[in-house]
């Protein structure tokens, strides 16, 4: 039988001040950067641990041997998402969501109008993706306490203020997407066509 008293109080909540918010997101995603680290390194070691040798095992048409060297594979690695296929693409936008929607968008995202358009599924528009992923890398890189105190600085003149520029322009990926939040609007605009090759003139 338990000798615990029901009419014992639990524990206090813990309670984040409003001030401490900002350091407790940028905390956030550094270790959410870390973890996806760490888990690179554990699928690194478990490989080593595969019998078959790196040669002869293949992901998705490419040899381990091919990935490790990069040298080898057709094209070069990358951290960009837009380099990403498959699952390691899935993965890095699920990570770059959480900072868009807990971090970017809480900060800077504004107020939507005409001359600042945007759209909740910015996801399915490759330019916010690119644009946005090149943005969350900068900002890990500049938010580290390695990139020195003008680092945040840094990040706002060279990188957030150039991307807001682009993406929230009236003619940007947006541009046919919401420009009123009481009107919810999403169209991703057709780029041109490739040059066919061997087309006659």
């Amino acid at each position: 039988m338990s000798d615990t008293n029901p009419s014992t109080p639990g524990p206090e909540p813990f309670r984040v001040s409003d001030g401490n918010l900002d350091d407790l997101a940028s905390t956030l995603a550094k270790t959410m950067a870390e973890v996806r680290q760490h888990g690179v390194i554990l699928d690194r070691l478990g490989s080593e641990l595969d019998p078959t040798p790196a040669a002869a095992r293949q992901t998705d048409g490419v040899t381990e041997a091919e990935a490790a060297d990069p040298e080898q594979a057709d094209g070069p690695a990358s951290v960009f998402i837009l380099a990403l296929g498959g699952e390691a693409y899935a993965v890095e936008l699920a990570a770059l969501s959480d900072w868009v929607n807990y971090l970017f968008l809480p900060v800077y995202g504004r107020e939507i109008s005409t001359t600042r358009p945007w759209c909740a599924r910015w996801h399915e528009h490759p330019e916010a993706v690119a644009r946005l992923h090149a943005l969350w890398l900068a900002w890990q890189q500049l938010t580290d306490t390695e990139a020195g105190l003008a680092g945040p600085s840094t990040w706002h003149r060279d990188h957030l203020d150039q991307t807001l520029v682009h993406l929230r322009a009236p003619d940007g990926p947006f541009a046919a997407c919401t420009t009123s939040a009481n009107r919810p609007n999403h169209r991703v605009l057709a780029t041109p066509a490739p040059e066919q090759s061997g087309v006659a003139a």
